[in-house]
């Protein structure tokens, strides 16, 4: 019997699997706060296109061809035919590219990619931390162009640490490209979390209070403000809290904007969350959620569906 068990486990490592899981206490029926946990899954995929599978930092999804994008921490990009209706319809993996510069040529050093946005036009705006930088790629993961950060972000100094740098990208339609720093740069206090805009516009507002709680991913809302996701641990035997907070962009107080959290999920209240790290909206007032598993056995790539209630 045992045997049986271990031949099955082995052959569904093998292929892709999407398995349903639940990562909600018994106590709640799907809503928390200001959000409906619309679906969930778990993906086990050992491979795609022959390109190892794993660390998915961030989403973006092209709802007109039902696409969607993750990007994960060694420079790989992998895509997925996707649809959504009030659950997640269909995901299933359609290939992977490893990211390269213009002309397709290789990067010199290992690059860590961790912020993933579609910009106007189509093409992919990724982030990076260790070096901090932002581009313009194609959806073959080869780079059409490098962006200029302001001068707060371009140079490495300021941030809190190498692995600490701009770990979220968003296309905002008035602002431009955002981003934000997974903690706040030397210069400011812990607390004192800012978007940037490539323009150089900033908004500040306060990071939550738990400890080492960090920007993991920004997403545009329907209204112009901004979906943030903060994840507060410090080591995997220690509560995990994961945030959903809207950041209200033209209400500003004492240099401050208003910020309302939407959802908190600790895990030592029965949440059974993992590393989320990524956002992307599907439709409106839909959002996806994905969560890195550093390519660890004992943590999970899981996708959260959810819709933010008016």
């Amino acid at each position: 019997m045992i045997r049986s068990l271990l031949l099955l486990v082995c052959f569904s490592l093998l292929r892709a699997e999407v398995y349903p899981v639940d990562i909600t206490p018994p106590d709640i029926n799907r809503s928390v706060g200001k959000i409906k946990i619309l679906d969930q899954r778990e993906l086990i995929i050992p491979q795609i296109s022959g390109i190892h599978f794993s660390e998915a930092s961030d989403l973006a999804y092209d709802k007109k061809n039902e696409r969607l994008y993750m990007v994960g921490d060694k420079g790989m990009l992998y895509s997925f035919e996707a649809s959504f209706s009030e659950k997640i319809e269909r995901l299933s993996p359609l290939g992977a590219h490893a990211l390269t510069k213009e002309k397709g040529k290789k990067f010199k050093k290992k690059v860590d990619s961790e912020g993933l946005a579609f910009d106007p036009k189509g093409h992919l705006l990724i982030s990076f931390e260790r070096k901090p930088k932002i581009g313009t790629f194609n959806l073959d993961g080869q780079r059409l162009a490098k962006q200029k950060l302001p001068n707060p972000l371009s140079n490495k100094k300021h941030y809190r640490g190498n692995n600490k740098m701009l770990e979220s990208v968003a296309w905002h339609p008035k602002y431009g490209i955002l981003t934000a720093a997974e903690l706040p740069l030397k210069k400011h206090k812990r607390r004192k979390q800012t978007l940037y805009a490539l323009s150089g516009k900033q908004w500040h507002f306060l990071a939550e209070p738990e400890k080492k709680s960090a920007v993991t991913a920004i997403e545009v809302m329907d209204d112009g403000n901004i979906l943030v996701l903060e994840r507060a641990y410090t080591k995997l035997t220690e509560p995990r809290t994961i945030t959903l907070k809207k950041v209200y962009l033209d209400q500003i107080s004492h240099g401050l904007c208003r910020t309302e959290v939407l959802a908190k999920m600790p895990s030592d209240k029965g949440w059974k969350n993992d590393n989320f790290e990524g956002l992307t909206k599907v439709s409106p007032h839909r959002y996806l959620m994905v969560s890195d598993d550093n390519d660890n056995f004992f943590q999970r790539t899981l996708l959260i569906y959810f819709e933010v209630l008016e």
